[in-house]
Order: C-alpha cells, then sequence, then structure tokens
C-alpha cells in the first residue's frame, strides 16, 4: 500500500509538496522516494545538502503505518496527487498538494464549476451583502463555491452557499486537529455534514500557522475555475489569491466598491488591470461561459399592499434603514410603523439586517 507513504511525507512539517513532488518525479515511485538513502539525493541535480539533511534526519522519526493510522483513526479522508480522483484543476498547477486531506464529501460537489470567494477578513457590510446577494442569484444550481473559511468574506461567502443550496468547499490553513477561526466551528460542521468538504494539505497535527495562508491561498484559486474577489486592499491575502488565479490561468473577476474603502484599493486596482466587473451572477457565467439551469425564484404577491405598508416599502426601496430614517421619511408614528415592520417581515417582503436595518427581500 503505497499511500502510507504519501502520508508520511506530508507528516514531516519541515518538507513541502514542491520538495515531495520533486523526489516522487525522481524516483517514479512514492516508497523509493521516501526511503531514498544519502547517495540517492545527492544524484538529484540541484537539491541542496541542507535540504537533504533535514529530509533524512525527520524522515527517520516517522513510521509510515503509524502516521498512516493517525489520519483514519481521526475519520479524516485523503486523495494523493497519483490518484485518479484527485481534483484535475488542482492537478494543473505548478505547485499541487501532495496529499489533499478533508472531512465531508468532496465528491459530491461539482469540481466541474468551482468558483473561489475571496475577500478581506474585516469587510464591510457592504461587501458582505454583495456577496450574499449575487450567490444568492445562483441559488439551487450546480456551481460550487471555494473559500478559505475565514472571517470576513469568506465566512459570508461559505454562509451564502448553504443558504442557497449551493456545495461549498473550505480550504484550511491547518490540520483538521485544529479550528481556526474558533468562532467558526458551526461553519465548518454544516459544510462537513451535507454542505460539501473542508479540505487542507496539512496533516492532522499542523497548526494554523500565519505562514501557512498564504500557501493555502494557491489551493482555493487552484480549485477554482475563477475567484471572485469582494473587497482586498494593497496588501492583503485576497490581492495574492488574485494573483495567483492569474498565474494559474484562471478567470479573475472583481466586485466594485466604495473608493473611500481602504479594502477596494486593491479591487480597482485588479479591475484597472483588466479583471472582469461583476455586480450581477450572471456576469461570472458569461466570464465562465457556464450555463446552468435558472432558479426559481420566489414571487411575493405584492398587490394588496396597505398604505401604510406601501409607503415603507418606497422608503427602503433603494438601499436599507433603520427604524429612525423610515419614520422620519414615512411620517407614520413609532407604534404604527413596529406593528407593520412586523407584519411585513412574516409576509417575507421585508427583512431585518445588521444594525436593527430593514431591506426589501
Amino acid at each position: 500500500m503505497k499511500n502510507k507513504f504519501w502520508i508520511a511525507f506530508s507528516a514531516i512539517e519541515e518538507t513541502d509538496s514542491t520538495f515531495i513532488h520533486r523526489l516522487y518525479t525522481y524516483f517514479g515511485d512514492i516508497e523509493e522516494a521516501f526511503n531514498a538513502n544519502r547517495h540517492d539525493l545527492e544524484q538529484i541535480d540541484g537539491l541542496s545538502v541542507k535540504r537533504a539533511e533535514t529530509f533524512l534526519r525527520e524522515r527517520d522519526k516517522i513510521d509510515p503505518d503509524k502516521a498512516l493510522a493517525a489520519v483514519e483513526d481521526r475519520g479524516v479522508n485523503y486523495v494523493t496527487l497519483e490518484d485518479n480522483r484527485y481534483p484535475k484543476m488542482l492537478k494543473q498547477i505548478s505547485d499541487p498538494p501532495a496529499v489533499l486531506y478533508y472531512k465531508g464529501e468532496l465528491f459530491d460537489c461539482n469540481l466541474e464549476k468551482t468558483l473561489a470567494v475571496v475577500g478581506s477578513r474585516k469587510s464591510s457590510y457592504h461587501a458582505k451583502e454583495a456577496v450574499s446577494k449575487i450567490l444568492s442569484q445562483l441559488n439551487g444550481t450546480d456551481i460550487c463555491i471555494v473559500s478559505g473559511l475565514a472571517a470576513g468574506i469568506d465566512t459570508s461567502a461559505h454562509t451564502a452557499a448553504l443558504e442557497n443550496n449551493l456545495k461549498t468547499i473550505g480550504v484550511i490553513a491547518s490540520g483538521f486537529d485544529f479550528i481556526y477561526p474558533t468562532s467558526n466551528k458551526h461553519l465548518y460542521e454544516k459544510i462537513e455534514n451535507g454542505g460539501g468538504a473542508v479540505v487542507t494539505e496539512y496533516y492532522p497535527t499542523f497548526q494554523p500557522l500565519k505562514f501557512r495562508f498564504p500557501q493555502r491561498n494557491r489551493i482555493v484559486s487552484g480549485l477554482s475555475y475563477g475567484t471572485l474577489v469582494a473587497e482586498a486592499s494593497l496588501k492583503s491575502g485576497a490581492l495574492i489569491t488574485a494573483n495567483l488565479t492569474l498565474e494559474q490561468g484562471r478567470e479573475l473577476m472583481c466586485i466594485p466598491g466604495l473608493i473611500s474603502n481602504p479594502n477596494t484599493e486593491g479591487i480597482y486596482k485588479l479591475l484597472k488591470n483588466g479583471a472582469t466587473l461583476v455586480t450581477e451572477a450572471q456576469d461570472i457565467l458569461e466570464a465562465l461561459n457556464w450555463e446552468v439551469k435558472p432558479a426559481e425564484q420566489l414571487k411575493i404577491d405584492l398587490s394588496g399592499l396597505s398604505e401604510i405598508e406601501e409607503k415603507i416599502l418606497n422608503s427602503i426601496e433603494v438601499e436599507e434603514k433603520n427604524l429612525d430614517e423610515i419614520m422620519a421619511e414615512t411620517g407614520i408614528d413609532v407604534d404604527n410603523l413596529l406593528i407593520n415592520l412586523t407584519t411585513m417581515e412574516l409576509k417575507g417582503i421585508i427583512k431585518q439586517v445588521t444594525g436593527d436595518r430593514y431591506k426589501r427581500t
């Protein structure tokens, strides 16, 4: 069984996928590569003595059978680079993970229609709403949303996917012994239990160290046919993912935002350099040349609204407003307004959003 040698390789923290792939390519057999001696490694052009010595030292601490058992005992699934199930888009990048660990149903996701959605961890309300709106327009289709399970836009993307019956893949920057951020524990569970899959290239015991997050980004874009960037400052992980998308020859798309927001500086730089501007889901479908069956939209009967309800609806036609703003614009007293807002929520005409604001559904 060769899989245990792939697992054993990935259990060495001092190696990376480039090193593993290099040895595998040279020897043509993962078991031979793992068991190579010093003389064997010296024959590989360009392989530094230091890297070879580090590998030999750390390799001798690893028992392949125990490394594999530790993965299986945790209920973690995996696919290796030589497995014919390995995602083909990811295999095409210059540095594909040697092993892709996963929980959930990775192969229930449509890996032929994968869209990465990335952006700032400290995202604005506007950007989160934009992501939610655009993904809601893909409701019920076979598109799979890929993101990094971080705070901010990543969380919004995964949440919107689940709410709209879309499969989603979360790519994490640690092994499965860790959940980061801890606030996303329930999101991890929803994805793993029917919503899609959580994946990582890291052995279960590897911690979410800072340098692993940029490494993780190449997998987010590598799994995907295109990347949609919602917010990105000039020095951000999202911009790194955007650049990786271009390097990998994939489609890059951006959601425009307020020009006064520092987190949109990267967006407008990308747009000026040729990224596709996205304001609705149709823009994504056209950019990627995808055809999907349109989801049935819920039709809400707006006939028979009372005069007060019509005033409220007109007040929030363009943007969401809070209670005081609606009162000032409509002249409706607070008691009547509260009663009608509640009634309209129950009818599904409006909904309450962040900061006690109301918007049309």
